[in-house]
């Protein structure tokens, strides 16, 4: 397959899971925003999860197709269409040479995946094909993708080879075929909806005023237009230290950690996160509800609720065993 790019969003970039192994070099970890949109489109069309995706954040692009290929689109609903008909989400759709795709803006959620059969023929970076815009690193030349850049197809390996010609066979001569099934709707997140995000205490949650540790899960925080990739700043009431000459060496920080400045504006820490951090820490975003933090928007309102660990635990096992089931489901579809 082969992609080339008409006209580019608002920022799009080759992602996957990231640098890992490389922070104590003071490399960042990076990678996909939405794990969870990510993998799921890799399992659509018989990729590993690791393989890289297409990342399309608020805007998405305009492609031709000028080889036929296997795709699927997870995350935000851009009202993605291939030659004037809708194309769907979740499902996975073969493609034929020729066609023009269509992303517009994002109608709920923030981020759009695209993953292709085989993954996509970008160099590797310190083991990761992800892009590092600000360094300039990974991906397509170090930057998000723009008007004629062309993108290529790896090899395809064995279950997206069986998907792809099963496909193939049904399309007959439409630009595009997507069978009737797809994910299952209750794997599917509500982008819709305002999140409730669920947290574990943080390290330095009892630094905080009793009305601050109350205020932060009774009342909404709104996402900040001063966010990205590195962090969303969240607006709302303000948390206060009760001892605010105290001060925090610095120490490790990872994806969903909830920081407070001092002037007390929480910060969640994502995808392009630095490697530490010296304010101290609130909550930690459970794994499975980071996907729903990433996809919220500037000014969207979200609420956090306090679980233990054990209950983030069981919730990721479930979540994990819900995404063997599909697979397996998948499988049987088309083998």
């Amino acid at each position: 397959m082969s992609l080339r790019v008409i006209r580019p969003g608002l920022l799009t970039t080759v992602q996957d899971g990231g640098r890992v192994g490389f922070q104590k070099h003071g490399v960042i970890v990076g990678g996909v925003m939405d794990r969870f949109a990510h993998r799921m489109a890799n399992l659509l069309v018989g990729n590993e999860g690791s393989e890289a995706t297409l990342e399309m954040t608020m805007k998405g692009d305009t492609w031709e197709v000028t080889e036929d290929t296997l795709l699927a689109i997870c995350g935000a609903d851009m009202k993605a269409i291939a030659d004037g008909q809708p194309l769907p989400r979740w499902k996975p759709v073969w493609v034929k040479a020729g066609t023009v795709i269509q992303f517009g803006v994002s109608q709920h959620g923030a981020r759009t995946y695209v993953a292709i059969a085989g993954g996509f023929q970008i160099p590797l970076v310190m083991n990761s094909r992800s892009t590092y815009v600000r360094a300039g690193i990974g991906g397509y030349e170090g930057r998000a993708l723009q008007k004629g850049d062309e993108l290529k197809a790896d090899k395809p390996g064995p279950q997206a080879k069986k998907l792809y010609d099963f496909l193939r066979k049904q399309a007959r001569v439409a630009s595009f075929y997507a069978p009737d099934w797809g994910i299952a709707s209750e794997l599917m997140p509500r982008y819709h909806e305002q999140p409730i995000v669920r947290v574990v205490k943080g390290n330095q949650f009892d630094w905080f005023t009793r009305e601050s540790r109350e205020a932060f899960f009774q009342q909404a925080y709104r996402v900040s237009p001063q966010s990205d990739r590195m962090g969303y700043r969240l607006d709302g009431p303000l948390l206060e230290r009760i001892d605010k000459s105290r001060e925090l060496v610095s120490e490790a920080v990872t994806f969903g950690t909830v920081q407070v400045p001092a002037e007390g504006n929480p910060i969640v820490l994502l995808a392009d996160r630095q490697t530490t951090g010296g304010y101290p820490k609130i909550a930690q975003i459970i794994s499975v509800d980071l996907p729903l933090i990433v996809q919220t928007k500037p000014g969207d309102a979200i609420r956090f609720r306090e679980v233990g660990h054990q209950e983030a635990e069981r919730l990721l096992i479930e979540r994990e065993q819900l995404i063997r089931q599909a697979r397996l489901g998948m499988q049987l579809k088309y083998e």
